[in-house]
């Protein structure tokens, strides 16, 4: 029995109580049989030799959680199994096994994962991810099994928890470890939660006839969902998924949809749409025609914006915009983001300004010269991001999401014109113009930007900004910190990681995530630019996000707490023993 443990004869211990011995582990004798299990109940710890044993069932005393004493198995889905032991017996000496019979850990917790996303339990997500985490698994893996799982199991499709889950994702490079795991179980558990009674998602057959042009399927495409039509539609856009049409194509095709009118869904259909195309690097090519197709289901119901009031009057957006577009269609643009004979400050000053035909105008005298549309969608949201850095607090609380929506459009075009610049595209350029346009008042009268301090001051350490944060309402406050950390020569890598904390530590809603995110990625595409105008560009984006998280902190912070739960119970932790 080498390596083995002895635990005593069977004589001892069928006079006594349950025995613990070295490794962790408790020896019961029960029903005439011998069975080792480790002592931590799986769900948060208690130890199982306090417990009862009872016709089999093991019952620890704290949640009451239930197992099969012979395999470990547990009746109650919110609690894991226990691991289980081998025994033997020779000569009336008990040896017990040190290795517990669940050699694949990885397999299982990649399971416990799926089905925590099924059940829509946290506590299961937590630990699943912490353990596939410490175990080497890579956290873009983790992210796409809620991908994959939350694409198939919401009838609605893509929504507003699959595209935290993706945003999450784009941002682990910046968090620290501790950080990861928030953001990958925010990201999980809005996900379950979203996908929680939406019933499974079942896709249609792709047509039979897949020599189709690509042309003419984008025309259908683009027919369907311009009468609502979205099972038409899934049904096109899986015969290109099957014909192997390229990932651009087929963003060109969904984004001619998505901005054939305007500002569809307050800008969240192409946001969703950029989302969940750049899911697409974290799950396998197979599952493509599922991302894809999640995002039609949007289209049956969405709002557009041409047909509301505030886009005809007393502004009329919709008829100039519409001359524009057909001057502007199957033009050739620059696919580039270089400044192309444009005036970055003029730009800007121009799209955050009051004239809003001027701004068409310039913006299609730009195009029409050779302009980046990449370029221009930079500076758009630039100025969007402009107008969350000047929102006055004594606006009314709800109007942050005006400006929110504005900027993670505008990010959405931003990222879509990378991908693509289809002259159809560029038409959310100027869905985003009007929209900044229409934010003007939400400006008025405008925030002040920090005044600048002393250099010479010694950086501060970025978790003092934590500390601001864990009052209400230090917009003000907290935005003058971050002006003082970025004068006073503080990095930028961990002021990221502290304002991830800042969002990943609350119960946040949905656009918080969005605007984290899109800030972090406006900034990365500044960072590799110098000069003036780039050094304030990337000032603003963190000027932004710092006063939109701390106008949404503190909450209760109940989320994050299961996730520190997890963590501290695979470390070892004695949750029931006082601090």
């Amino acid at each position: 029995m080498n390596g083995w443990i002895q635990a005593g004869t069977v004589e001892d211990l069928r006079e006594q109580r349950p025995k613990l011995i070295k490794g962790g582990i408790v020896v019961f004798y029960h029903e005439d049989e011998v069975h080792a299990l480790d002592n931590r109940c799986p769900h948060l710890g208690f130890p199982l030799h306090m417990g009862s044993l009872c016709n089999g069932i093991l019952t620890c005393h704290w949640h009451h959680a239930r197992f099969d004493v012979c395999s470990g198995g547990t009746l109650d889905p919110w609690a894991d199994d226990v691991p289980v032991h081998d025994v033997t017996i020779q000569n009336g000496i008990i040896w017990v096994n040190p290795n517990s019979r669940n050699s694949n850990q990885v397999q299982q917790y990649k399971d416990r994962l799926l089905s925590g996303l099924e059940q829509n339990i946290g506590l299961v997500i937590a630990k699943a991810i912490v353990g596939l985490m410490e175990a080497g698994v890579p956290e873009t893996e983790i992210a796409a099994i809620g991908i994959e799982f939350g694409v198939k199991q919401r009838t609605q499709g893509w929504g507003s928890g699959l595209t935290i889950l993706a945003a999450m994702a784009n941002v682990l490079p910046k968090l620290d470890k501790q950080g990861r795991i928030l953001a990958l179980f925010q990201g999980l558990l809005h996900t379950a939660r979203e996908s929680a009674g939406g019933g499974t998602r079942y896709l249609l057959d792709p047509l039979p006839n897949t020599g189709v042009s690509e042309e003419r399927l984008t025309e259908w495409y683009r027919d369907c969902i311009e009468v609502r039509d979205t099972r038409g539609a899934e049904r096109v856009l899986l015969t290109a998924v099957q014909a192997r049409v390229d990932e651009k194509r087929l963003f060109s095709m969904m984004g001619m949809a998505a901005t054939d009118h305007f500002y569809m869904n307050g800008g969240h259909t192409l946001d969703f749409h950029n989302k969940a195309f750049e899911s697409l690097k974290y799950v396998g090519s197979a599952q493509h025609n599922v991302v894809l197709a999640s995002l039609v289901p949007m289209f049956g119901n969405a709002s557009r914006s041409e047909e509301l009031h505030s886009w005809q009057s007393p502004v009329n957006w919709v008829q100039p915009l519409k001359e524009v577009f057909e001057d502007l269609s199957n033009k050739s643009f620059s696919s580039g983001s270089e400044d192309s004979d444009i005036d970055d400050e003029e730009m800007l000053q121009a799209l955050l300004g009051d004239d809003p035909l001027r701004t068409v105008r310039m913006l299609k005298e730009a195009l029409l010269g050779g302009a980046s549309p990449v370029r221009i969608s930079q500076i758009a949201a630039l100025a969007a991001a402009e107008r969350i850095v000047r929102f006055h607090v004594h606006n009314d609380f709800g109007d942050w999401i005006s400006v929110l929506h504005t900027f993670t459009h505008a990010h959405a075009v931003h990222e879509g014109l990378i991908r693509s610049t289809d002259s159809w595209l560029v038409r959310g350029i100027f869905h985003t113009a009007a929209t900044i346009y229409l934010d003007r008042f939400l400006n008025i009268p405008a925030a002040p930007r920090p005044a600048a301090f002393d250099t010479t001051e010694e950086v501060p350490q970025p978790e003092e900004l934590l500390e601001i944060l864990d009052k209400q309402q230090q917009v003000a406050p907290a935005a003058t910190w971050v002006i003082r950390y970025l004068r006073s020569g503080g990095k930028p890598e961990p002021l990221f990681n502290v304002l991830g904390h800042a969002l990943l530590r609350e119960d946040a809603e949905f656009h918080t995530f969005q605007m984290y995110e899109a800030a972090v990625a406006e900034y990365d595409r500044w960072a590799s630019e110098s000069g003036p105008f780039a050094e304030k560009a990337r000032e603003t984006l963190i000027l932004a996000v710092t006063r939109y998280l701390a106008a949404h902190a503190p909450t209760s912070r109940e989320t994050p707490h299961t996730a520190k739960i997890a963590w501290r119970l695979h470390r070892g932790e004695k949750l029931f023993e006082e601090e």
